[in-house]
């Protein structure tokens, strides 16, 4: 028969040494310290530092104009087709012309007339004033010949100002290209009733070059100036774009003004820049990304990009300490360039910063630093 005594007592013992093993190993963790967490490092470098920043684009075109009609009439005449590429001076349209070359010829036989009339009394004038010479005429018939005079003059001169008139209006009857480029959609067809000053019949606007406004902040006014009085052989390497879609715009182009004035509202200028466009395939009204190459003056702080941690907002990274140990840092970031970016504030150069592990870290965390990155 089994004794309930002696099990109890077994009972206990099996606890109490369950309870001083659990004591032993506790003594034993806490004398070893937390574990070291394993991670990847690099050290912070100074370089001169050539890259591109970014900034979003909107091609703009030099020259843009809309066509309108400055005469009334009936369009006549379509002598381009829509969307297509024309040279200065090309005509284009040309509204009823039947009028204004009647006007014109009108105007042109009244000057006729007027300069015929002048000359017989200029004639006549100049008869009156020698027989005046000779008292064989009244004065009084010698001053109604100069105001004769006086007046024919003031109708050729009336004659040849409607002349101008008409022939203008004539000439603008015909539309022609202002400037070389492309024309758009046009907004009237054949036989359409223009009238003057208020109907538009198309618009115009150059295509090679062509620009490209971006706004950059205020800070970097002056180094943009500094762009725009390069030599041309530099400036043409200095902007290249990337088109919708992600395709390289084949051309690099050339800072060539900086607006008047700063938004107030965002603290930015607009700057722009030229491009050769001798395929057409910059359009105005596209957004594009402009890279702008830039290249320090002096050293930057250099680090992996894949060393920084960033939360609300903000951005830090893990910095090892003599002791082995991790402190977060905020830091400002500067030109990204590829894998790497340049650190503006909050590190010094030969520091050591954590570049992988960094999602087990925590401030003051022990750390196991395996080779750096980029050391072989």
């Amino acid at each position: 028969m089994i004794n309930m005594n002696n099990l109890n007592i077994s009972a206990i013992v099996m606890i109490g040494a369950g309870i001083i093993a659990s004591c032993g190993n506790k003594q034993q963790q806490q004398q070893a310290g937390p574990q070291a967490i394993p991670v990847t490092t690099a050290t912070v470098t100074e370089e001169t530092v050539v890259g591109s920043e970014t900034f979003p684009g909107t091609v703009v075109a030099l020259n843009e104009t809309e066509l309108r009609a400055e005469v009334n009439g009936y369009i006549t005449g379509v002598f381009v087709a829509d969307g297509a590429t024309v040279a200065k001076g090309q005509r284009l349209y040309e509204i009823d012309r039947t009028r204004y070359e009647a006007a014109a010829q009108q105007a042109q036989a009244n000057l006729t007339i007027a300069e015929t009339n002048l000359s017989r009394i200029k004639r006549d004038v100049e008869r009156y004033r020698k027989l005046a010479e000779q008292d064989a005429i009244a004065r009084q018939t010698l001053d109604y010949a100069e105001t004769d005079l006086s007046n024919a003059e003031a109708q050729v001169a009336s004659a040849r100002a409607a002349l101008v008139t008409a022939n203008t209006n004539l000439e603008r009857s015909t539309i022609v290209a202002p400037f070389s480029g492309t024309v758009g959609i046009a907004q009237v067809r054949m036989g359409a009733l223009v009238t003057a000053g208020t109907t538009l019949i198309n618009s115009i606007s150059s295509t090679n070059p062509i620009a490209v406004d971006f706004p950059v902040n205020e800070r970097n006014i002056q180094r943009f100036s500094q762009l725009q009085k390069l030599p041309a052989a530099e400036r043409d390497s200095v902007v290249m774009l990337n088109l919708p879609g992600g395709t390289t715009f084949p051309y690099p182009g050339k800072i060539t003004a900086l607006d008047r004035a700063v938004d107030p509202a965002t603290g930015t200028i607009t700057v722009r820049a030229s491009f050769p466009n001798p395929d057409g395939i910059l359009r105005a009204g596209m957004n594009t990304t402009v890279q702008v190459r830039t290249q320090s003056a002096s050293n930057q702080l250099v680090i992996p990009y894949r060393a920084i941690s960033e939360q609300l907002g903000q951005t830090s990274v893990y910095v090892v300490t003599d002791s082995s140990t991790v402190e977060q840092r905020s830091v400002r970031l500067g030109l990204k360039i590829g894998d790497r970016v340049v650190i503006s504030d909050g590190l010094a150069n030969g520091e050591t910063v954590v570049t992988d592990g960094i999602i087990n870290l925590r401030p003051g965390a022990k750390v196991q630093v395996s080779e750096p990155a980029g050391k072989n």
